[in-house]
């Protein structure tokens, strides 16, 4: 079984591993940042289930918008922990921000746009896609920040799966603290090393420092870029070939992840990360169709008996968040898992819980639930490719 909590201190270790294992821009493999981006975690955490900072006493919540002057700190950031129990060891993570970019400080991106041209005289006409820088201060939240262990994806339950998908569970349950609309910027084609050709070929000429150096600057300031890089219309056809067929892609490990965002309803509409290429993905926060199914319940006594199957989670009084993804069994207001869930949530009877449905895994070994189905809706329409889930 896999058990997912909210980061501690003690995780520092094993991000950093999985920070070094895998490539990806969110968790950049620095022990510092690893460790900020953690107790700037546990104190969101506290703030959402409605505890004071001082007092510890729960506070009147209300909804959050991204005040001006942002920086990355002064958004929410919530980062989850998945844990094999039975292996024992932390295996992966993922994380949600509630606003990514603000009044004052856009989260920058390229738009694509198409661009017809014809000469009546020569009778012919070409169509060329330009791309334009963009800063979008709406402050829409973010997902991100997902690595699985190597050796656990392929697994039968999909720990992947749930790593992705609790995000959307606790957006839902603290739907007061996120934006109208999530983004997911997808990681474009990136080398294992870190290199990315589009940055080579088209940011590097503007700003002089590797991709690696370049994103991790935006941890803590994202000024340079619309200071350095044109704010002009600029032709994708006259990059190399190789280069114009890379905008709008994302790398082979990120394709799994952005099928997942599109069977929930996610888009592409347009735009692409101004450092790798990879498409953004968005999506209205409400009809995002985890957020749209997950409820509060009331967590009953342990049983054996199953009509459903899950995400199941329970917050502390001090703001600790615990899921398991379980058969469960539904009835009213009140959600009921096993003893070894219940131990796995350090909860009892009668404490509050979320509750997301989802099609249990194939080839868990558990029998049919006639729960609905959230994933089951017609696929959005494909639109040209562009950046990186940061997700």
């Amino acid at each position: 079984m896999f058990l997912i909590r909210q980061s501690h201190p003690k995780d520092v270790g094993t991000l950093l591993k999985l920070a070094r294992m895998v490539f990806f821009i969110n968790l950049p493999p620095d022990e510092q940042i690893i460790t900020d981006k953690i107790a700037h975690s546990a104190r969101c955490f506290k703030h959402a289930a409605g505890v004071a900072p001082e007092s510890g006493h729960r506070a009147p919540r209300k909804r959050k918008e991204p005040p001006k002057g942002w920086a990355e700190m002064d958004s929410d950031l919530f980062m989850f922990t998945l844990e094999d129990t039975e292996a024992g060891g932390v295996i992966g993570t993922s994380q949600v921000k509630s606003h990514m970019g603000g009044p004052g400080n856009p989260n920058w991106s390229m738009h694509l746009i198409e661009k017809n041209f014809f000469s009546k005289e020569l009778g012919q006409g070409t169509t060329h896609t330009v791309m334009k820088l963009f800063g979008d201060e709406s402050g829409p939240s973010e997902v991100g920040g997902l690595i699985l262990q190597p050796s656990h994806r392929g697994h039968r339950l999909r720990p992947g799966r749930f790593l992705s998908f609790v995000r959307f569970h606790y957006i839902a349950l603290h739907r007061e603290l996120f934006a109208e609309r999530v983004l997911a910027e997808m990681l474009g084609v990136v080398s294992d090393e870190g290199d990315s050709a589009f940055w080579d070929a088209f940011g590097r000429k503007f700003i002089p420092v590797s991709y690696v150096e370049a994103d991790r600057f935006c941890q803590h300031n994202r000024k340079f870029i619309s200071e350095l890089l044109p704010h002009d219309e600029l032709f994708i056809t006259l990059l190399p070939l190789e280069i114009q067929n890379l905008v709008g892609v994302v790398g082979k490990e990120t394709i799994p992840a952005r099928r997942l965002l599109e069977k929930l309803g996610f888009a592409n509409r347009g735009f692409v990360d101004p450092f790798d290429g990879g498409p953004h993905l968005d999506a209205p926060t409400d009809e995002i169709t985890l957020v749209k199914s997950t409820r509060r319940l009331s967590l009953g006594k342990a049983t054996t008996r199953t009509n459903n199957h899950g995400i199941v989670s329970v917050t502390a009084k001090d703001g600790s968040f615990r899921a398991v993804e379980v058969p469960c069994h539904v009835e009213g207001d009140t959600v009921r898992v096993s003893k070894e869930a219940m131990a796995m949530l350090e909860a009892k009877s009668g404490a509050k819980a979320g509750f997301t449905p989802l099609p249990a895994p194939e080839n868990s070994n558990e029998a049919p639930t006639k729960a609905a189905n959230p994933l089951r809706k017609s696929r959005p329409a494909r639109r040209p490719a562009k950046r990186k889930v940061r997700a």
